[in-house]
């Protein structure tokens, strides 16, 4: 069904250390939130002590290999994740929690009989119904984009997008693909002419984001010059401006937030609000759960509230 060259296809069969891994607190954004989004993830909290774990450990892992790809989990010990057992509010060992489209859908505390695990792992692998491929292959070519074969991912989004047109987040996909080739008038013509159906969805709103960005990012002046007339003059509200785009331009995306942020709380009023502006801009180009979109909302919203 699925028409893909050798060096573009998807693998056709995932192996165990595939569908289960060991996760931590540095990897839980790209194993479970950024997994998530395409598949269910259970993340399986536990600990070398926990006696129950050792039971419901094995009986999960063999659920979801029996899943064939349909569902994927994380393991994360407890003790060495204590920021993320707080902030998920872990209180007891085994709990398991299941995300889906980068939020928690389902999840259980304590051991429970092998049959429940099982129903539980089969009622996550139906959200996730079968799609001919369609989801291993956009997780390959976002692999592949990852990995800076970006040749390869960008071919893989538009096989995709051959079978499934209107699949948003290969749209998206292909969009950051070429932006990643420095083609961004190829990009702007992809957003131009998304399919209705998919115009307003999140990808697709990143990926305006993204370009206008791109296109600023072609415009940033030396960081080091804009560095040293913010420092000469602190209230200068155009040099802290083109600072955050010259930061951002170079990859420093917290960076560019923080000083974004020290504009609006210097002058929220500046230039018809454009600190707020842009980075709204820069929060629609990441994933809603990335930490920095996390840390600048909070931020941004006490001092619009304060």
């Amino acid at each position: 069904m699925f028409g893909m060259t050798e060096a573009t296809k998807a693998p056709t069969a995932l192996s165990k250390s595939d569908l289960v891994k060991e996760g931590s607190e540095a990897t839980f954004m790209a194993d479970v939130i950024d997994v998530s989004q395409t598949v269910p993830v259970i993340v399986d909290f536990w600990a070398p002590w926990c006696g129950p774990c050792k039971t419901l450990g094995p009986q999960l892992e063999a659920a979801v290999t029996a899943a064939k790809g349909a569902v994927r989990m994380v393991k994360i010990d407890v003790d060495r994740a204590p920021a993320l057992s707080q902030q998920l509010r872990i209180q007891s060992i085994p709990t398991v929690y299941a995300f889906y489209k980068g939020q928690p859908v389902d999840g259980f505390q304590g051991a429970v009989p092998g049959s429940e695990v099982k129903k539980f792992v089969d009622k996550l692998a139906a959200l996730n119904p079968e799609d001919g491929g369609l989801a291993a292959a956009i997780e390959a070519a976002e692999a592949m984009l990852t990995e800076g074969a970006v040749e390869d991912a960008a071919e893989t989004f538009a096989a995709i997008l051959a079978e499934e047109p209107e699949n948003a987040q290969a749209y998206g996909g292909l969009v950051r693909s070429q932006l990643a080739l420095g083609a961004l008038d190829r990009a702007q013509v992809l957003v131009h002419d998304a399919p209705a159906k998919i115009a307003g969805t999140p990808e697709l709103t990143a990926a305006r984001a993204q370009i206008e960005l791109a296109r600023q990012a072609a415009k940033a002046g030396p960081e080091d010059l804009l560095r040293a007339a913010v420092a000469r003059d602190p209230a200068d509200r155009q040099a802290r401006f083109d600072l955050a785009t010259a930061l951002h331009a170079a990859g420093k995306v917290d960076e560019a937030v923080i000083t974004l942020l020290d504009l609006f709380k210097l002058d929220r009023d500046w230039n018809d609000g454009a600190a707020k502006a842009q980075l709204f801009t820069i929060f629609g180009a990441l994933k809603p759960q990335d930490p920095i979109v996390l840390a600048g909302r909070r931020r941004l919203s006490s001092m619009i509230f304060a």
